[in-house]
């Protein structure tokens, strides 16, 4: 999802005019790999296992091109949608299954019936299906037949935006993190043979299994987006073409194939296929005069093939962690949809439940003139939808929508689900488990990778989360000056010395961040052996939209210590669960929380007890629900902590960052949870609650930090 420059500036402009838009995401080797495989290798269960309840109830057609016809047809004539020979209005919404645990698929899909909705969209993202190359994942979370047949069951239509570049505020556009390693580097979105090579075997395992589930084929599925506002991005048609070839290679000459771009001239040229081959739909800042940009798109289709679309109807916004969530006014935004279906355009709200980025998947931005402008995306995906991130829908906006649709509707709208009770389980003490830095060992590990100079995560194979960089230098008389010129996205200066009275236990000198990118002083240490130097980097989320979409993550640079170059790199990855990685039955869980806070190496049992800012350290908290009915969602609230990653019973529910603010809490479905024994696991980056204790509260949060935060508009 994004807009174009030039709406980008109509959009801040007419911020001001419609105020009302915006209310003011060795021993201790043995220790380390214990502790991390509480997050590194677990998975939920539920969350992951087959969906019995969903793939029996459906239909299950023949996989192959010569699916049986049935007497149905989805198709565009005299500037209409017609479905089964009748006109069809589309009155659609994104709800993406990526960011909705599969258990509340149902759940969701049923709200956005009560909203009147008829169609939904949703988008693939690549990464999340083929985290490694050839490694297909097409369960649990990224079962997207059983979402689709889902979709079907309930009665709605489905557009199907299947990229291979779906930007949506996911990491790197929805492209895997993978293909920034090759060799040579590719060039994404574009007719590089290389890339072009990928994508059509990656269609190769996607577009077959969409077949049976084409509207013509008795399936749900009535359009399928190619690429995603191309036209905001580059002008290479060879590309679009060849996507369009593929596309009909596999999926056939009925279904209708569509794009979508920003309502300008420039970007509707540049990113559209003239003629009936492909039909062009639009997208524009709410509020904006849509019958203008209606016109315009009839250029860039053929004759009586152009229904009025809105295909990102946006119903709020997105929001970076350093921002005031993003609101919009519930009456405007319901007004400005009126404009479009009042003379039968169709639109697709965006979002209409908008989710969460659960892992590590959230995306990012920059204002575009400088990669280093770099804003992550909040874990919450709320969007100020409708329907809002835990599926509630007893607010304002969704009344004001349902109330419009409603008028359009051709028969009466379902009644309105209640919101899912939520609970709040109370305080959680957790408990230090150790610092990670005295949990790694460089000695002894298979996973270290040495080189002169550091490398990129992805050329030692970690796509998401952490690395840890170690080198070594000679002490001197003032300490020093490290310069890293570029790292991304978040780096934590570390230094030791095996001679001190610490036993050579890093000590905490600094933070380097892409977006300040400022030079750290070194210490004085008197030390008569090497100075250890550790570089800890975060990856906070690939850039997914814009010009620097090539965003290889860690250090990306020389280091240099008082302007000389530091070589003799050694590199060790930190292996954190994310979000469709599968458990192998790993034997180790089944001891690993009772033996996690039994370990202890007597010689830091010291600092176990200490609340040293800026140390990333694990904690560990239990909290018990004792009946099975008081299993129910719930928030964990991190206000008063500072920054890090949350696993609950082996889930990664995401990054909180209460700090930098706004979002306090993370949202954690009902499904994670369990009846008995539920376990919290934290990595901690710099600075705990001295108290120790989180919460689990019954509501969301954005308020953390607010005094400094600023609106975002583009």
């Amino acid at each position: 999802m994004r807009i174009t420059v030039n709406e980008k500036r109509q959009f801040a402009a007419s911020a001001s005019k419609l105020s009302a838009m915006v209310r003011k995401r060795s021993s201790r080797t043995t220790f380390f790999f214990i502790i991390l495989s509480i997050i590194a290798f677990g998975t939920f269960a539920p969350v992951f296992a087959p969906l019995p309840s969903i793939s029996s109830q459906l239909y299950h057609p023949h996989r192959h091109h010569n699916t049986k016809k049935v007497n149905r047809k989805f198709e565009i004539d005299n500037d209409m949608f017609w479905k089964d020979g009748e006109p069809f209005q589309i009155i659609g919404g994104d709800l993406h299954y990526f960011r909705v645990i599969p258990e509340y698929w149902e759940d969701r899909l049923l709200r956005a019936k009560a909203l009147g909705l008829n169609t939904i969209q949703t988008y693939v993202p690549w990464n999340l299906h083929e985290p490694k190359a050839e490694k297909l994942v097409f369960d649990g979370i990224a079962d997207i037949e059983s979402f689709l047949k889902l979709c079907h069951k309930l009665g709605f239509l489905v557009m199907l935006r299947a990229g291979p570049y779906i930007c949506a505020e996911w990491d790197l556009g929805g492209f895997p993190a993978w293909l920034l390693d090759l060799k040579p580097s590719l060039k994404l979105r574009s007719s590089d043979p290389d890339f072009l090579h990928l994508v059509e075997k990656w269609w190769e395992n996607l577009l077959p299994k969409l077949v049976p589930l084409l509207y013509d084929n008795g399936g749900p599925i009535i359009m399928v987006q190619i690429e995603n506002e191309y036209g905001s991005y580059g002008n290479d048609k060879a590309y679009l073409h060849r996507l369009v070839s593929l596309a009909r290679g596999h999926l056939g000459h009925d279904v209708i194939l569509y794009t979508t771009d920003g309502g300008s001239r420039e970007t509707l040229e540049k990113g559209t296929i003239r003629g009936d081959t492909v039909f062009s739909a639009v997208d524009f800042t709410t509020g904006v005069e849509p019958w203008p940009i209606f016109k315009l798109q009839k250029a860039f289709n053929a004759p009586g093939k152009s229904p009025p679309l809105s295909a990102e109807f946006y119903t709020g916004w997105l929001t970076h962690w350093g921002e005031k969530i993003a609101t919009t006014d519930a009456d405007f935004t319901a007004a400005a949809l009126e404009k479009i279906l009042q003379r039968n355009g169709s639109a697709v709200l965006y979002m209409a439940h908008g989710g969460t980025n659960f892992g590590f998947y959230n995306g990012a931005n920059t204002a575009g003139a400088d990669e280093a402008d770099y804003k992550a995306d909040l874990t919450s995906y709320d969007y100020d939808a409708p329907i809002r991130e835990s599926g509630d829908v007893d607010n304002t906006k969704f009344n004001a929508l349902r109330e419009v649709i409603e008028r359009y509707s051709p028969k009466p709208l379902p009644s309105v689900p209640s919101n899912n009770e939520k609970k709040g389980y109370g305080p959680i003490h957790v408990q230090k488990t150790a610092f990670l830095l005295d949990l790694l060992d460089f000695t002894d590990s298979t996973d270290v990778v040495v080189s002169r100079e550091p490398l990129s995560m992805e050329s030692v194979g970690q796509m998401f989360g952490f690395l840890l960089y170690m080198s070594e230098y000679t002490a001197k008389r003032d300490g020093g000056i490290l310069f890293i010129p570029k790292v991304h996205d978040r780096a934590q200066i570390f230094v030791s010395c095996l001679s001190e009275d610490t036993g050579g236990r890093p000590t905490y000198v600094g933070t380097i961040e892409r977006w300040s990118n400022e030079k750290v002083s070194l210490p004085d240490t008197k030390c008569v052996s090497n100075i250890s130097l550790f570089v800890l980097v975060e990856n906070m989320g690939r850039l997914n939209y814009g010009q620097y979409l090539f965003d290889r993550k860690g250090i990306l640079s020389s280091v240099y210590l008082d302007g000389e170059n530091l070589y003799g790199w050694k590199m060790l990855p930190i292996h954190l669960h994310n979000l469709n990685e599968v458990s192998n039955g790993n034997p180790i869980l089944r001891v690993a929380y009772s033996a996690v806070t039994k370990i202890r190496n007597p010689k830091k049992l010291k600092y176990q007890s200490e609340n040293v800012s800026n140390e990333p350290a694990f904690f560990i908290g239990h909290f018990s629900i004792d009946r099975v009915n008081h299993v129910k969602d719930t928030f964990i609230s991190f206000r008063g902590w500072g920054k890090g990653v949350a696993f609950l019973n082996e889930f990664n529910i995401g990054r909180y960052w209460p700090l930098r603010g706004p979002q306090c809490n993370l949202y954690v479905p009902a499904p994670i949870l369990k009846h008995g024994d539920n376990v919290l696991v934290l990595l901690e980056l710099e600075s705990p609650s001295p108290d120790f204790v989180v919460g689990s509260v019954d509501q969301p949060d954005f308020t953390c930090d607010s005094s400094r935060l600023s609106v975002h508009q583009l």
